[in-house]
């Protein structure tokens, strides 16, 4: 008799195979890291001994479930903040907490975790797209688990690198040092389109190529995506990534919910294939991905938990049964994705969409010895029914649970016999992971207090402060503004004109400052719209000092760039109270004695108001420059022929803003 490593004896084999070969009272022979065969026990028996015989009778023995996609190291941000889009929770939560606690340390604990989780719930692969991969892949492969693992490059700075260029470096000498391991598969993991440029795919792309590696990327996961993509390029997500010659790589896209039927037969074309994460997409309402649709377009297809702090767990059996059971309700058509598909998915589908489907995925001789077995006799999946061979997938994919699983081997190795984790010391981890939490809670909970460290915590934001002089008066007609532009101590520099839409967002409490968010419109001379930009300036309520009783000297402590659309601010920052309003700006720009000040002239449009105001102010930058420029101000007043009556003390806010 010839001798082998271990014999997984009895049970239903369900091989998912190319002929879908399901064996009753089955075994298989494992030798070193291999199947080395797959038949009944009475055959297997026959012909191998072990000294590791495994009695597998009432159970399920099925290939080592495959997650196509997920954040490892997220375990430590699980249930950070839940409830909130995508675009908040990121760039809002996610983010600012990984550029504060996130650390080769970080990555290794948040990874031991979540092997922990996944070799509980059956998953002996995983694709990982996260930051110091090195350290991901060194916890990966001290757990037993298989991981195609990617680096992440960034456009703007990551935890782990100060620029793309860095990323790359990192991610070539990442592929170097792994490339050869028996568990481990480098790859190079773009974040998005939207978080990158052509250029930096293009180079990812050929990084990939040289190396042979695949290359991870979220692709569409928000309808957002795309109409940003048709805005600024012309093109929706797929063509535009095609352009920069990603493709020419091998791509795993996840997500894919806003991808159309000409994006699927790009994507088939060039080889790419699908990871697809049902909860993440439907816990974030990103939407629906079009499975079916992409099924049919013979697209390649796996299914992956997503990361766990949007999902928020790392349970396959999860996934599996909510693929299934979504595809239907999207189709309207309960024969949409059956289950024997699902878990093809999950499995030999799933390892293809890693590009390792002729190593793992199926139990058949000569593949890597990826296998686990599941109790098939639990209350929750019983009775049985026989008729039907497939009637084992609808048990395997509606009725069992990850809870169920039994044991796990990977590459020929246990990692889990009878529930009990072999590699990982679970409670070491979970105590680690309980100290991490304390912290960030810390973090998070100081600057949910300080509307300033929110606002900067963003990222891609500078902090900075500007005073100015300034005064506010009204008038009775627009022509008044001549008397102080044709004077003869007044060189006009420039002048523009805008529509202004202001948002400001206002706090419980008062002490805490405000935060506005105005969008000016350039206009041309026939009033159409030359360009848009938008702004954020935070300031406090309080003025320094004042002036002749009138000019007042007031601080902006922060003024920045707004790249994010309103609606985003207002779910991010969660204002107690938000007004708006809109008003016509003409501006100039002046020399009054040799000194610069901005004149405004504005007129309400909402609310609409029956007179306009003129603003005078110059930004200062200490008393004595305050002083001077005060009195130059004082004597523009005078030579408009504004009285002390008509000035306005009051910010536009406090006079005019709606509350909506």
């Amino acid at each position: 008799m010839e001798r082998v490593n271990t014999i997984l004896s009895g049970g239903t084999i369900v091989t998912m195979n190319q002929s879908f070969d399901i064996i009753h009272d089955g075994a298989i022979a494992v030798r070193d890291a291999r199947i080395v065969a797959v038949g009944t026990r009475a055959a297997i028996l026959a012909a191998y001994e072990s000294d590791d015989v495994v009695d597998c009778t009432g159970q399920y023995v099925t290939p080592g479930l495959i997650n196509t996609h997920t954040h490892a190291p997220m375990t430590l941000l699980r249930g950070l903040a839940d409830d909130l889009r995508l675009d908040v929770w990121l760039m809002g939560y996610c983010m600012p907490t990984e550029r504060e606690f996130v650390t080769p340390e970080f990555c290794r604990l948040g990874t031991g975790l979540a092997c922990a989780e996944m070799i509980r719930s059956g998953i002996t692969t995983f694709a990982d797209m996260y930051y110091y991969e090195r350290d991901v892949a060194a916890a990966t492969a001290a757990a037993g688990m298989r991981g195609v693992l990617g680096q992440t490059v960034l456009k703007f700075p990551a935890p782990d690198a100060e620029s793309y260029e860095h990323s790359l470096d990192y991610c070539a000498q990442f592929i170097e040092e792994w490339k050869a391991h028996p568990l481990i598969t480098p790859a190079i993991a773009p974040h998005a389109p939207y978080s990158t440029t052509q250029g930096i795919l293009r180079e990812c792309a050929e990084l990939a190529l040289a190396h042979d590696v695949p290359i991870l990327i979220h692709i569409a996961e928000m309808k957002l995506e795309q109409d940003d993509s048709q805005s600024l390029y012309g093109k929706s997500v797929v063509p535009w990534v095609q352009e920069a010659g990603l493709l020419r790589a091998k791509v795993v896209a996840a997500h894919c919910v806003h991808i159309n039927g000409g994006e699927m037969r790009i994507l088939r074309e060039h080889n790419a294939t699908v990871a697809h994460c049902p909860t993440s997409n439907l816990k974030l309402a990103s939407g629906i991905a079009p499975v079916v649709q992409m099924l049919q377009q013979n697209l390649v297809v796996g299914i992956g938990t997503d990361g766990p702090a949007s999902n928020n767990d790392l349970d396959m059996f999860e996934e599996v049964r909510l693929a299934a059971i979504l595809a239907k309700t999207a189709a309207n058509d309960p024969t949409a994705l059956p289950a024997r598909q699902a878990f093809l998915m999950a499995t030999r589908q799933g390892a293809a969409a890693l590009y390792m489907g002729d190593q793992t995925g199926s139990l058949e001789v000569g593949k890597l010895a990826d296998v686990i077995t599941i109790n098939a006799e639990p209350s929750h999946n019983m009775p049985q029914f026989q008729r039907d061979p497939n009637l084992v997938y609808s048990r395997l994919v509606y009725a069992s649970k990850s809870s169920d699983v039994r044991d796990v081997m990977v590459n020929g190795r246990w990692l889990m016999r009878d529930r009990d984790l072999l590699t990982l010391d679970e409670g070491m981890l979970l105590r680690e992971a309980a100290e991490y939490a304390v912290k960030v809670d810390a973090f998070l909970a100081a600057r949910e207090k300080d509307i300033l460290r929110k606002l900067l915590a963003i990222g891609g934001l500078e902090q900075g402060e500007s005073y100015e002089v300034q005064v506010k008066a009204t008038v009775a007609k627009d022509s008044t503004i001549d008397k102080l532009l044709q004077h003869s101590d007044v060189e006009l520099i420039k002048s523009i004109h805008y529509r202004q839409y202001d948002t400001y967002f206002i706090f419980d409490d008062p002490d805490a400052g405000r935060v506005r968010y105005r969008e000016d419109d350039m206009l041309d001379e026939k009033g159409e719209v030359l360009s848009v930009r938008s702004r954020l300036t935070y300031t406090t309520p309080t003025k320094e000092r004042d002036f002749h009783s009138a000019v007042l000297l007031s601080r902006s402590r922060f003024i920045a760039k707004a790249d994010r659309p309103l609606r985003f601010y207002r779910e991010y920052f969660q204002p107690q109270e938000q007004r708006e309003f809109v008003k016509d700006r003409r501006r100039w720009h002046i020399h009054y004695q040799g000194v610069l000040f901005y004149v405004n002239l504005d007129r309400f449009e909402k609310p609409e108001l029956p007179q306009s105001f003129i603003e005078i102010k110059s930004r200062t930058w200490s008393a004595t420059d305050a002083a001077n420029k005060a009195d130059r101000i004082k004597e523009m007043l005078t030579i408009l022929g504004i009285p002390t009556s008509d000035i306005v003390r009051m910010e536009y806010l406090e006079m005019v803003g709606e509350t909506v």
